[in-house]
């Protein structure tokens, strides 16, 4: 005869496991909630003169200091348990959350974490330093920023600047898809020396040239027409 204890402890096991999942999806739910009015926030910037863009990265700083709070919490938890098992749950939000940053630090906030060699946006550690939480760890099973996730967010971030060269145009600024296109291409440069092993990771990298090549039209109808400098 089969010991019936056996399923007993095995039900246990699986009903703290639930309540983990649980108790993490509720402060994930909270940061995508966070995250979205954020990213309704930034959308503005695409109907925002680039000189009136203040209020706007003051609304979203507040909105991602909320989240950065619930990132806080998600870490105390995080911490007590396994971290690959269940960093499934919150990596995309984490991602949205690093493209929002970088995004903000592009058009000109976060101005106090960014160094002199990464003038235009935070460099991993200085993501992992404003959301006070580790980068990278390798030695140490507990929740951290991954480098995958650092990237991924990077290429959201080119991919909505790419739109939002479009959408000066439309304002009537020329200057700024040219800062956009100086920009794309430098950091697509930069992934060009990357040698990836993750599947997505290299497939989002690869899709980089499309952005790259939308902000390049832009400004080639631009010079067409002589609205910028030659």
């Amino acid at each position: 005869m089969i010991d019936h204890r056996i399923f007993e402890d095995l039900q246990t096991k699986i009903d703290e496991e639930t309540h983990v999942r649980d108790e993490l999806q509720e402060i994930v739910q909270t940061l995508a909630r966070r995250g979205r009015s954020t990213q309704a926030i930034l959308s503005r910037a695409h109907s925002t003169p680039s000189g009136q863009l203040k209020p706007v990265l003051d609304s979203a700083t507040k909105e991602i200091i909320a989240q950065k709070a619930e990132v806080t919490r998600l870490k105390v938890v995080a911490d007590q348990h396994p971290f690959y098992k269940y960093n499934g749950l919150w990596t995309r939000e984490l991602q949205n959350l690093v493209t929002a940053i970088e995004l903000c630090a592009w058009l000109g906030g976060f101005q106090e974490y960014k160094s002199a060699d990464s003038s235009e946006f935070l460099m991993i550690e200085e993501v992992g330093k404003f959301l006070d939480v580790p980068v990278n760890l390798k030695e140490e099973d507990a929740f951290h920023l991954t480098i995958e996730e650092y990237l991924l967010s990077l290429i959201a971030m080119a991919e909505e600047l790419s739109r939002l060269a479009v959408n000066s145009v439309t304002l009537g600024d020329y200057t700024r898809p040219m800062q956009i296109g100086s920009f794309i291409k430098d950091l697509f440069a930069g992934f060009q020396l990357l040698n990836l092993k993750n599947d997505v990771l290299r497939k989002r990298s690869d899709g980089m040239k499309y952005s790259v090549k939308k902000v390049e039209d832009v400004v080639y109808d631009l010079s067409l027409r002589n609205l910028i400098p030659k």
